[in-house]
């Protein structure tokens, strides 16, 4: 086994475990019930740490993680309604408030 990730959250470090999952990647998350020692023990120590079954996985898995901690790169929108130019990522016009 070899350890991969370690996050600040139980939730990420699931969401991660999924992800590994589907591209068929086996691995385990340890130190998932220590949250509860937080303060009583150096936060490094308690935060949830993904380890690997496979070390033949390790490539892999890293680039699904860089790729999960990658922002996406979304084409900027123009507004029909006042057109502006409003990020690619916006579910809304920031300028006047129209849904794209």
């Amino acid at each position: 086994m070899q350890r991969l990730y370690s996050t600040a959250n139980l939730a990420e470090a699931h969401l991660i475990k999924g992800m590994l999952s589907a591209a068929g990647i086996e691995t385990r998350i340890f130190n998932e019930h220590l949250q509860g020692g937080l303060g009583e023990l150096p936060f490094p120590e308690v935060y949830p740490e993904i380890w690997l079954e496979d070390e033949r996985d390790a490539s892999r898995a890293r680039r699904i993680i860089a790729s999960y901690e990658r922002p996406a790169e979304l084409p900027s929108r123009r507004c029909r309604s006042c057109g502006e130019d409003s990020p690619g990522a916006f579910e809304i016009c920031w300028c006047c408030g129209v849904p794209f």
